[in-house]
């Protein structure tokens, strides 16, 4: 018996994964968890309005696999850098999230432990932290100097291949049905030439994990290395060896080339003795203690006031920040 047999469900004509998707409870809980925080957006408020006919109607067009994704509004945010966004409608982001809901703990138990990104109990100040032990570690408790090689993807959104991710996807679902939703969303965005995952998709979030997921495999159990970190496009390997790690740099852009059609970007790839500062994440890791990289420093002072103050708190809390604390509360207070 194959998968799509074993999971035919009362002899229904879909399989008891893609039911679990689409079925009404998880469509209202999809729902429930995509409007957190967004309930007085208009578009929102609109569909809430008749919300119980539109979530039927919805989980019908994806019963009877007529359901088509509608375009996406495009506009650019500033994060702090410029962000160019593709949002989706209403509807189709409780189907990107009634996918997640369900496809997620199918691909998490495979990612690597060290890979921080979008994934529960897992985060910014996670890696971070993170970050700090593999230092330590590496270091054989700062006995021995260590070097950090930091990459960065170029352009890694634009540039995922959507063949290459739809075949990485098939090896973990074999059910058909699901398969039709997953290529729906994914066929719904491209940059060019069937390239592109749309930066605002809930989906796109686990989608690059899986993507990149592949990166880490190779890292972790071809190269071999212990120490090794990886956040959305950002990743460091740490050794004491820098001529090895200088070594690396082609390697890796070999790899992420001829099997996933990336490259690295050539203007941010550093080798750095971590008693110099490892830029990450917002913070520059360095031995035995860390602080906050300059330009956020400089963004925290520039938009601090009182409606904002404790979240800003909050991030100096994972530094040794104290003055940098002080004159903030002086500032607003």
């Amino acid at each position: 018996m194959n998968y799509r047999q074993a999971n035919i469900v009362g002899g229904g004509k879909h399989s008891s994964l893609f039911l679990k998707i689409i079925s009404l409870d998880n469509l209202l809980l999809s729902w429930r968890e995509f409007k957190r925080g967004k309930a007085t957006r208009r578009d929102i408020q609109q569909f809430a309005f008749n919300l119980e006919e539109n979530i039927f109607c919805l989980h019908k067009e994806l019963e009877n696999m007529t359901y088509c994704h509608s375009p996406y509004q495009s506009f650019f945010i500033q994060d702090p850098k410029t962000r160019h966004i593709h949002k989706a409608g209403v509807k189709d982001r409780v189907v990107h999230q009634a996918l997640f809901r369900v496809l997620y703990h199918y691909f998490d138990k495979k990612f690597i432990f060290d890979s921080y990104s979008c994934r529960l109990k897992k985060g910014n100040h996670k890696a971070v932290y993170r970050l700090d032990k593999l230092i330590r570690k590496a270091s054989l408790d700062y006995q021995k100097p260590v070097f950090a090689l930091k990459c960065d993807i170029r352009k890694f959104f634009a540039n995922v291949d959507q063949k290459i991710l739809l075949s990485l996807l098939q090896k973990t679902i074999k059910d058909q049905d699901t398969l039709w939703l997953v290529k729906k969303i994914i066929d719904s965005f491209t940059c060019s030439q069937n390239k592109g995952l749309p930066l605002g998709n809930v989906t796109s979030q686990l989608f690059s994990n899986i993507y990149l997921n592949e990166l880490d495999y190779f890292v972790k159990h071809t190269l071999r290395q212990k120490f090794y970190i990886r956040y959305c496009d950002d990743f460091i390997i740490l050794h004491q060896d820098k001529k090895y790690l200088e070594n690396l740099v082609a390697t890796l852009a070999n790899f992420l080339q001829a099997r996933l059609k990336l490259d690295l970007h050539p203007n941010k790839i550093t080798i750095r003795k971590v008693n110099q500062g490892v830029d990450f994440l917002g913070y520059v890791a360095l031995t035995r203690y860390r602080v906050l990289r300059t330009k956020t420093k400089k963004r925290i002072l520039r938009l601090a006031s009182s409606k904002n103050l404790q979240s800003y708190l909050g991030v100096l809390h994972h530094a040794n920040a104290y003055e940098l604390k002080q004159v903030l509360i002086k500032k607003i207070v």
